[in-house]
């Protein structure tokens, strides 16, 4: 009776077994299932964009159906330069953007996918459906409330700074509260009066996923960014008119200096033109320059090209005279200059203590009682 009860006990309940093994399988079976919606969407562009034009700098053997064969398409796709190529050269057709165009309906398509890395690709495009798809989405998920920051009031204690005068407790300071973006409006189109509010909420995601992006779509916005503002501001011949002369001097220099290496970068009048740069552009736009010039995960190329960026921006904003984006935009050359002075002395001070010989020792002397 022991026997029959001790082997019944070790044989596992059938219903705890297919429970198991269930749960078990359903991150295989959600895993191949978004990467075969991953690589049918890619396949799928395949059949619309079948070979890279024939003026392409990218390798000739590259080809869309590659990366669906990867294990991970939606992130080789992300991560492949020749695709992006590939679809800009695609999206800067004249034919490109008509109601038929078969290009846009995938692009808008895709993006409502659920793949995460596919609609950071198309986050990264900026083109008009994707655009629109990008501000409906927000607008869906704002519910009609502005984007806001509390302010606390300078008469609070903080980390940073301890106040001159003592805050009476019968009278209590409220912080106050900062509009980054006022609310959302739904739009079915791209009109030409919505189109600032439009690019800005893209451009906010973007930001808000700066952190996942591949280093060349940094360097892309960066040159865009560089080409909107234009180039040969005349205002830029003027900087030693100022009061500070010397600092003025000294940035009219860096940026003399930083020209001779746009064109490795890449800004030039090809990506784009000189473009209104209202404050719901340019503030978004800002951010990810200050990303890109400060993160420190970011390669040089980015660096570079954020700092070529916001010193032609600093130019066009003396031009214009924007006041508050000259102040964002001056800050953030103070400190991409400290940034790399900071990071030219910690070199300085390395390869002086690599070359300075060490001293030799002195011999110990031990003292031994008697």
């Amino acid at each position: 009776m022991d026997c029959n009860n001790s082997s019944t006990s070790s044989i596992p309940h059938p219903t705890t077994t297919t429970t198991t093994t269930s749960t078990a399988a359903e991150p295989v079976q959600s895993w191949w299932e978004s990467v075969s919606k991953a690589r049918s969407r890619i396949l799928s562009l395949s059949s619309i964009l079948p070979s890279l034009p024939s003026s392409s700098s990218s390798s000739s053997s590259f080809s869309l159906s590659s990366l669906a064969d990867s294990d991970r398409p939606a992130l080789s796709f992300l991560s492949s330069p020749d695709a992006y190529s590939l679809l800009s050269s695609s999206l800067s057709s004249p034919s490109s953007g008509s109601g038929s165009d078969p290009l846009c309906q995938w692009l808008y398509e895709t993006y409502l996918s659920s793949d995460p890395n596919l609609r950071l690709l198309l986050r990264s495009l900026g083109f008009e459906a994707v655009l629109l798809a990008i501000y409906s989405s927000e607008v869906k998920s704002r519910a009609g409330k502005p984007v806001t920051v509390q302010i606390p009031h300078l008469s609070h204690p903080s980390l940073y700074h301890t106040p001159r005068n003592k805050l009476h407790k019968s009278q209590p300071q409220a912080p106050s509260v900062g509009v980054l973006s006022g609310p959302l409006e739904a739009q079915i189109a791209v009109k030409s009066t919505k189109r600032p509010v439009i690019v800005g909420v893209a451009l906010d995601c973007y930001f808000k996923h700066i952190s996942q992006m591949p280093a060349w779509s940094k360097v892309e916005l960066c040159r865009f960014a560089g080409a909107w503002a234009g180039q040969d501001c005349a205002c830029q011949d003027k900087f030693n008119e100022y009061d500070d002369a010397d600092y003025f001097l000294e940035e009219r220099n860096m940026m003399m200096s930083s020209s001779e290496s746009e064109e490795n970068l890449g800004i030039t009048e090809s990506k784009g033109v000189r473009i209104p740069l209202p404050w719901e552009i340019l503030q978004p736009l800002l951010r990810i320059i200050g990303h890109c010039l400060l993160g420190p995960f970011n390669t040089q190329d980015a660096k570079d090209a954020a700092s070529a960026a916001v010193r032609r921006l600093y130019a066009r904003a003396s031009h214009d005279l924007v006041p508050r984006a000259i102040l964002a935009t001056r800050s953030l050359i103070h400190l991409d200059k400290r940034t790399r002075e900071a990071a030219r002395a910690a070199a300085a001070n390395t390869s002086s203590n690599a070359n300075t010989p060490a001293k030799a020792k002195k011999h110990e002397i031990l003292l031994v009682s008697k």
